[in-house]
């Protein structure tokens, strides 16, 4: 090429490298991300509904209550002496073990959608304590957390990841949980959302149900979230449509898309109002069929496996799936407790022995008794198709998407439960304005037939704790007691509802003697 020629193109090349052009982003300017993360950044107490603020004051004792069983538990124990107690000096570090440790059991609190507590509480104790918060900013903090969280768990509800298997959930609520505490930029969340979704986890269900591995659930993702929001600090950049994109997030994590979802109603529709307070430990359907089994217990006393011919639980299709997928790993007191905690048998067996379920209740001596066991092979699961259809007609946790995908949330429907389920499901209407009056229909039946010829029905649609008007009423009440259970402190219960009054140094003495005794 002559030389005059190979200038000129050298030049022409320059030049329109140097022009300047529209951002990589442009297209991107209104991604759901960037008004997620320019709302969440701005959200202060005074945006904050009063009775949002006291369910996440409940959120916040609950989840303490959470994490106190796990520390409690010979696994918590093990995970400690690897990664350190959670009131260690090093917030990053320490939010992961307060994460890993209100997880495994099953006793963290839920929402629509997502299990959300595991990170959207435990990231902003963490960071409100080395920050030296006041009550109200640990609150907002909390709140922007939940916000954030559900609603890009929402976004991919409709996928193959559900409840404690969805732990993406956590690498939104742990990267809104540290920066709202920071009060950082919207550009450092946005870059720090896009960062943490770049390699979002998808966990393996073998090791799920099978090993300890499923201390992890909430650790990796939210370690994953504090090193995004380091890079972000540093000038790092996301994509800012990771969500959306066709070859973003929820073209790998959604069978039905649902971006729609990530902003929607900002300001207006608060997915705390959809919070579920766990009540005993266990997956799916689990809450109610022990709350009806303490109620036979009450009934007819402690039982003994040879007056008791049969135990049939009647629960929706989502109880019964995850019970099966469990039950092929639970036999006997060596059954690992990733399976054990999804099964069935054993907490209704042993609340009818005992009249309660608690955390203890998974671990030597208790874990070891024949009794429990025998009465355990006598239970059998059916399914319910009232409770199913009653399921999707309440918010959580499906029954929203599938009102936001309309007919779309056909091949979701159709691969949870086949054509039976669609047919069944029918039309649920179109999607709520807000969650002021959000419920959570994950019912039981619980049947005794006893050898004597007598037989004892309970049911229960909604669980004690799970979202309805009862929990709005009572929530306070509730995780006051589950605080207690688990050995807390009388005097961080009893001043709870004076958390958002407290200055920095009352918040850290409150946090102080809620682990530290």
């Amino acid at each position: 090429m002559p030389a005059v020629l190979a200038e000129r193109v050298a030049r022409t090349l320059c030049e329109q490298w140097e022009r300047p052009r529209p951002p990589a982003t442009r297209a991107a300017t209104d991604t759901p991300l960037r008004e997620l993360s320019a709302w969440a950044a701005r959200l202060r107490p005074q945006d904050v509904p009063c009775r949002v603020l006291k369910l996440a004051a409940s959120q916040v004792l609950s989840q303490i209550a959470s994490i106190r069983a796990g520390l409690a538990h010979p696994l918590g124990r093990k995970l400690v002496a690897a990664f350190g107690h959670p009131m260690q000096r090093d917030p990053r570090a320490a939010a992961g073990v307060f994460a890993a440790l209100g997880s495994w059991l099953n006793l963290d609190d839920t929402a629509y959608a997502g299990h959300l507590s595991n990170s959207t509480v435990a990231v902003p104790l963490a960071f409100a304590y080395a920050r030296k918060l006041d009550g109200l900013s640990l609150l907002t903090a909390v709140v922007a957390a939940n916000e954030c969280a559900a609603r890009i768990t929402a976004s991919a509800t409709l996928g193959p990841l559900r409840g404690q298997s969805a732990v993406h959930t956590h690498l939104a609520g742990a990267v809104a949980g540290r920066l709202h505490c920071d009060r950082a930029p919207a550009a450092q969340w946005e870059n720090a959302f896009g960062l943490a979704f770049a390699m979002p986890n998808w966990p393996l269900m073998r090791a799920f149900l099978a090993s300890d591995a499923r201390l992890f659930n909430t650790f990796t993702p939210v370690r994953t979230a504090m090193d995004a929001c380091d890079a972000a600090a540093a000038g790092l950049r996301g994509a800012p449509d990771i969500i959306e994109h066709q070859d973003g997030f929820l073209a790998r994590f959604a069978t039905v898309p649902l971006p729609q979802a990530v902003a929607k109603g900002l300001g207006r529709r608060w997915h705390t109002d959809t919070l579920s307070f766990k009540m005993h430990p266990g997956g799916p359907g689990i809450d109610a069929a022990v709350d009806c089994a303490a109620e036979i217990h009450r009934e007819l006393g402690p039982l003994r496996p040879r007056d008791v011919a049969e135990i049939v639980v009647e629960a929706s299709l989502y109880t019964l799936f995850a019970g099966e997928r469990a039950a092929q790993y639970v036999n006997g007191p060596g059954s690992p407790l990733g399976a054990l905690v999804l099964d069935v048998p054993y907490p209704v067996a042993t609340t009818l022995l005992t009249g309660e379920f608690s955390v203890d209740d998974f671990s030597s001596p208790r874990l070891d008794d024949p009794d429990r066991w025998e009465l355990a092979g006598r239970v059998r699961l059916e399914h319910d198709t009232g409770m199913t259809r009653e399921l999707f007609l309440s918010d959580a946790p499906f029954g929203e998407a599938v009102r936001e995908a309309g007919p779309l949330a056909a091949p979701w429907l159709r691969g949870f439960g086949g054509d039976e389920l669609v047919g069944l499901i029918g039309d649920l209407g179109t999607a709520g304005q807000d969650f002021t009056r959000s419920t959570k229909a994950t019912g039981a039946r619980v049947t005794v037939r006893l050898t004597d010829g007598r037989t004892v029905t309970r049911g229960r649609l909604i669980p004690v704790g799970a979202a309805g008007p009862d929990t709005r009423a009572r929530h306070s009440e509730m995780v006051r007691e589950k605080f207690l259970a688990v050995g807390g402190a009388q005097q961080v219960a009893d001043t709870v509802g004076a958390l958002h009054r407290m200055r920095p140094r009352g918040v850290r003495r409150w946090i102080e003697a809620a682990f530290l005794d």
